[in-house]
């Protein structure tokens, strides 16, 4: 039996090493193009026509706009409008990319640390880099709670500095750890449905509720991830 972390194991598709430096294109690279790929083509044949009755593609690719700009004018307000286009590409391109892991001998790139800390990273620059242009150096302020007694000050504000440094840890530990999580737990029961020959009906039934739990945590990851990026925009550019 296959170990069920063997579905994690990045392989290299074409070597590339330069200068020392390897830039092999792998498996894990091959994925993240696909996922562009399908953004890509979702939203173009959704905006093809441009019907005023829009049809199921149109409906769709209109809905996944709508539903990010609704979420960015909630949790940021107006001033959110101007981030739209990294907010949508990183909700797309997350959503996108845990759906292609569902499918069979596919390969599920947001199930490594690397790349989700790497998201998060962009998200966490992003976010400091517009709270310092916008208010300064008194974005530090950020790290003072508002009504805490001048006496508490020295111990709440490196609670306050460690919180906000441990938002990308956070953000990409969640979206690692569940996805790797489900499809770890899908690949044990499929490992028994064949030797335990027609007894293998039950993990087959459970491996199927499984896929089905999994399509809808590879929706809630990419939205969570997404609205947490949010609030620390509305956070960046309104302070308290």
């Amino acid at each position: 039996m296959a170990s069920p972390l063997h579905q994690f194991e990045i392989k290299t598709l074409v070597p590339i090493k330069i200068g020392g430096i390897d830039l092999s294109f792998t498996n894990s690279a091959l994925f993240m193009a696909l996922a562009v790929a399908a953004v890509t083509f979702f939203f173009v044949q959704g905006m093809k026509g441009r019907s005023v009755v829009p049809g199921r593609w149109q409906s769709l690719a209109e809905l996944t706009y709508e539903f990010v700009a609704g979420m960015l004018k909630d949790n940021v307000g107006a001033e959110g409008r101007k981030f739209f286009p990294f907010v949508f590409t990183l909700f797309t391109f997350i959503l996108f990319g845990n759906l292609l892991g569902l499918l069979p001998y596919s390969f599920t790139f947001t199930s490594h640390i690397i790349v989700t800390f790497a998201l998060a990273c962009a998200s966490f620059l992003l976010v400091t880099l517009v709270g310092l242009a916008r208010h300064g150096l008194h974005f530090f302020s950020l790290f003072v709670p508002s009504g805490v007694s001048p006496v508490l000050l020295p111990l709440m504000i490196p609670i306050e500095i460690v919180s906000y440094l441990s938002r990308p840890v956070s953000l990409s530990v969640r979206l690692f750890a569940n996805m790797m999580a489900g499809h770890t737990m899908m690949k044990v029961f499929a490992g028994f449905i064949l030797p335990l020959g027609v007894f293998g009906i039950a993990p087959f039934a459970i491996d199927v509720a499984l896929t089905g739990f999994e399509f809808g945590i590879a929706i809630i990851q990419a939205y969570i991830f997404t609205v947490l990026t949010c609030l620390y925009l509305h956070d960046a550019v309104h302070l308290h």
